[in-house]
């Protein structure tokens, strides 16, 4: 009785296994050969079983590739869900995404090292195919984080503009920083941290401050010659 009782968590244990390792030996294998050069059957033969195996896992070979990064984007949005309400919109998003970052590596740690999670990013920037799929979800995500904030706020998305505004001037912080931060040596989560902590700062003196050096006022020039 125990074993016939043990035995659908055993087999969910070895389905999750093999899921894990089709995603280590994809992303192992677009970092290190490129997307556009890895095929599917490159994939099923790195991790040891068939094509037909990979194709109960994932749909497409963009799937795997994006899989842990849905997870952590899921992760993040939990955690502005969880925001407490009285907390300002922008505050909320900055918040959520520290706390987010605080617990996202444990988890992706389960399915791949996070190291190779991190390097993976650099490969999106300079793949043409990956980096169109990427701004396509995050455009997505956007949408789904604008009416969390609404919904936070007591708003109707469709009608109030501010939702979609803060959470796009959100979002493209980090589409900057991630850009930054892939061109550098460091691919260290650490330091994508702290490059958007530093552009986040940014972000009211930038939409609401006088960027002209303060100076005396220019005298103005000689008016027209009747």
């Amino acid at each position: 009785m125990a074993d016939t009782a043990s035995s659908p968590g055993l087999r969910e244990r070895k389905k999750q296994r093999t899921r894990d390792t089709l995603l280590r030996s994809a992303l192992e294998l677009f970092t290190e050969r490129g997307y556009e050069e890895t095929t599917v059957d490159d994939i099923a033969a790195t991790a040891d079983v068939s094509q037909r195996t990979f194709f109960r896992y994932f749909a497409s070979k963009e799937e795997a590739a994006f899989f842990v990064s849905r997870l952590a984007e899921a992760h993040f949005v939990d955690a502005v869900r969880r925001r407490p309400p009285g907390e300002a919109p922008l505050d909320a998003l900055r918040q959520a995404l520290g706390e987010s970052w605080g617990t996202i590596g444990e988890t992706v740690e389960r399915l791949v090292p996070l190291d190779l999670h991190m390097r993976f990013y650099r490969v999106i920037e300079s793949t043409p195919a990956l980096l169109a799929a990427h701004l396509r979800r995050a455009t997505e995500l956007e949408e789904e984080v604008a009416r969390v904030v609404a919904d936070r706020e007591g708003l109707d998305v469709d009608t109030d503009p501010r939702p979609r505004v803060v959470v796009a001037v959100f979002g493209a912080v980090m589409r900057v920083t991630e850009r930054i931060w892939s061109a550098r040596d460091d691919a260290g989560l650490p330091a994508l941290r702290d490059l958007t902590a530093v552009y986040l700062d940014q972000v009211e003196p930038a939409l609401a401050g006088n960027w002209r050096p303060a100076g005396p006022p220019t005298a103005p020039g000689p008016g027209p010659t009747p």
